[in-house]
């Protein structure tokens, strides 16, 4: 059934309301860090009403931007730094594929303001792997089929890193548990789980 125009004129202005939100809270959270505090020092640079000089450190490289204050991190990485392994899925926070680490956590990149992360260690699925040798998660992601399509593949990678760091790939269960913010579409969940049980093993 068609949406009545009373219907898209809500739908419209609700998006239109959370954009200025998000670009609202960027631009006071910027504000809010360019007094005298240390932070200051990394916060971004504000040069328009909402738009802003960032720098983001991702994979062990600086990249200064400017970008809107209300652009998350996951469309940063994709359309201005061309690192396309970030997938964007839902861009609702609920699949997991656009998973990133920052400072060492797993976080979901589409619900993320890039400007949130400026100065802080940004790492991708394309920063986990040391020159050809892959990541130990990515090795063993290969010898176990933790895969099909390979879409979620990369956040999928990026939750198993974070999970076994944190030590809670002791049990099926447990990385059931700590994985289940990433869905595989095609259902290779038991290989999934097999890949994170290797890598915790050191047997990636």
């Amino acid at each position: 059934m068609d949406q009545s125009d009373e219907e898209i004129r809500d739908d419209v202005s609700r998006r239109g309301f959370l954009a200025r939100s998000a670009a609202v809270s960027a631009a006071a959270l910027v504000a809010a860090g360019q007094g005298a505090s240390p932070a200051a020092a990394t916060a971004p640079a504000q040069v328009g009403a909402t738009t802003l000089d960032v720098a983001l450190n991702v994979n062990g490289h600086t990249r200064r931007l400017t970008l809107d204050a209300g652009v998350t991190l996951l469309d940063a990485l994709r359309e201005r730094l061309d690192l396309t392994g970030t997938k964007k899925g839902c861009d609702r926070g609920q699949c997991g594929a656009c998973t990133v680490h920052v400072d060492g956590r797993r976080v979901l990149s589409c619900l993320t303001l890039a400007a949130s992360v400026t100065g802080r260690p940004v790492t991708t699925i394309e920063g986990l792997a040391d020159g050809d040798r892959l990541h130990p998660v990515q090795e063993a992601f290969l010898e176990c089929d933790g895969f099909q399509c390979g879409y979620c593949t990369p956040g999928q990678i990026m939750s198993a890193v974070a999970l076994i760091d944190e030590g809670h790939a002791g049990s099926d269960a447990e990385i059931r548990e700590f994985m289940s913010g990433n869905i595989c579409r095609c259902g290779a969940y038991p290989n999934i789980v097999e890949a994170v049980k290797a890598a915790g093993k050191g047997e990636g």
